[in-house]
């Protein structure tokens, strides 16, 4: 087909690391394509009436250490006039992130955004995967005190989230011992007036914690992430080392049941979080892990977006 006009709302253009950002390898196949890109972050777009506009540079994008895009010069756009919209800054997930699915609305899906905003907005990682308790370990999103310290009576040792955190940050481990829980508790709630997910810790996170990736719902490929000595979390932004690896039966099992539910709600482009038999997370706001999978099995899935994306539009 010919070429799309792109979009890409990201993070700023000087913060990619160009052999592990996915948004970049989308970027690179959309050029390699002949789609034209532009950039622009969130805090550069505005409702101006019913118009959805954006301060944008055009953007060309290379391979190449110190030198990996250009930037032409910046213009305004009505972003209602752009063929795809690519959805890319990173979380947190917070009222800004929101207020963005919400302006976004405005254009979609006349404008295709990838993923669809309002699906976005309802269907946050740690909430969405709440929606399949039987693939999930013992969890629990809870404010209450006295709750969350009964779950942990429960099942001893545990794991506590930000519920809309990102790279593992502010992920704790409490074994049965540790004493922390109520101060943990305390400094989370001093600062934010969001409940916590609560999960049980599984011991099989420290063989790895599986990133999955699911375009229109189909299982393409995945990586495994091991916990750094000394830590639970296995995010490689927190030290997670990443292994080749392939899909089990039962994580097999865990796309077939979630997949209607991806493809419904128009999410084309999400990465889940397997650990041993369970599902812990849907990653719907800035999937990661494209290049690691591209570099371990050679398979390029930021192409089978485009071809996803490019059908949509024709």
């Amino acid at each position: 087909m010919s070429g799309l006009k792109v979009a890409v709302q990201m993070d700023p253009m000087t913060t990619v690391d160009i052999d592990g950002d996915s948004t970049f390898a989308l970027m690179l196949e959309a050029s390699a394509r002949g789609h034209t890109l532009w950039h622009y972050e969130v805090r550069h777009m505005w409702l101006d009436g019913a118009t959805l506009k954006a301060r944008v540079h055009p953007v060309t994008v290379q391979r190449q250490p110190g030198n990996f895009y250009q930037f032409g010069e910046p213009a305004t756009v009505n972003l209602a006039e752009m063929d795809v919209v690519l959805m890319r800054q990173d979380p947190p997930f917070d009222m800004g992130y929101i207020t963005a699915t919400h302006l976004l609305e405005h254009i979609h899906p006349k404008t295709l955004v990838v993923n669809n905003p309002a699906a976005v907005r309802n269907a946050p990682e740690k909430l969405m995967v709440m929606r399949f308790p039987e693939l999930m370990p013992p969890t629990m999103i809870a404010r209450d005190v006295a709750t969350i310290k009964e779950f942990r009576a429960r099942h001893n040792d545990i794991i506590v989230k930000p519920l809309f955190g990102n790279g593992g940050i502010g992920v704790f481990r409490l074994k049965p011992e540790d004493e922390n829980l109520g101060s943990l508790l305390d400094m989370f709630f001093a600062g934010s007036r969001e409940p916590l997910m609560i999960q049980r810790y599984e011991p099989a996170v420290r063989a790895g914690d599986k990133r999955i990736i699911l375009i229109d719902g189909e299982p393409l490929g995945a990586v495994n992430r091991v916990p750094a000595a000394g830590d639970s979390r296995s995010n490689m932004h927190a030290g997670g080392r990443p292994e080749k690896t392939t899909l089990t039966a039962r994580e097999a099992e865990i796309c077939a049941a979630i997949a209607p539910t991806l493809k419904t709600e128009g999410l084309l482009f999400t990465g889940i979080d397997v650990i041993g038999d369970y599902l812990t997370e849907i990653n719907v706001t800035s999937p990661t892990g494209l290049q690691q999978i591209a570099r371990f099995d050679n398979l390029n899935l930021a192409a089978n977006i485009w071809e996803k994306i490019e059908a949509k539009r024709r």
